[in-house]
């Protein structure tokens, strides 16, 4: 039992490593569905390139939202203060692993389903080029889960006493 007073500090740093790295693989693989798909419009038409670069940018947020969250464990755990970590149960650790969860499998599948709904916005495009706004606007709306994510895990690892 003892050996897990010792393991507060890396559960809770694995929930941060977990929502941003999640985040970043989803957005990763959503910012490359998108420009793929752009690619083939650009080839047609280069002047769509400011309304391509909108959607591919799109499904890059979610990284930035595991990110922030990784950034609010590092300050939670009392690193960014430059006094050290402060010492952490198992059970204050593993309370911050869960609280990153809805953000490293929010930031993963939010990412890539808005890259779909932005790659089908290229092909509106495509077709319709005056319809730009409402391709925006549909992959926008996926968005929406992501900041969702985010906030769960920012008021859950505020609410946390360690």
């Amino acid at each position: 039992m003892e050996v897990l007073n010792y393991l507060g500090i890396p559960m809770a740093l694995l929930g941060g490593a977990l929502a941003v790295g999640l985040s970043c693989i989803g957005s990763a693989r959503g910012v490359g569905m998108v420009g793929e798909s752009a690619a083939g419009l650009l080839t047609e038409d280069p002047s769509r390139f400011a309304q391509c670069l909108i959607l591919q940018i799109l499904p890059g947020t979610q990284g930035l939202y595991g990110f922030v969250i990784a950034f609010f464990v590092l300050n939670k755990l009392g690193f960014m203060g430059g006094a050290g970590p402060m010492a952490v149960s198992f059970g204050g650790g593993l309370g911050i692993f869960f609280a990153c969860l809805p953000m490293a499998f929010g930031g993963l599948l939010s990412a890539i389903a808005q890259a779909r709904v932005a790659v089908s916005g290229i092909g509106l495009i495509t077709k319709q080029p005056k319809e730009t706004a409402k391709g925006i606007l549909m992959a926008a709306m996926v968005e929406f889960y992501a900041i969702l994510s985010l906030l769960a895990s920012i008021l859950m690892i505020m609410g946390l006493s360690l």
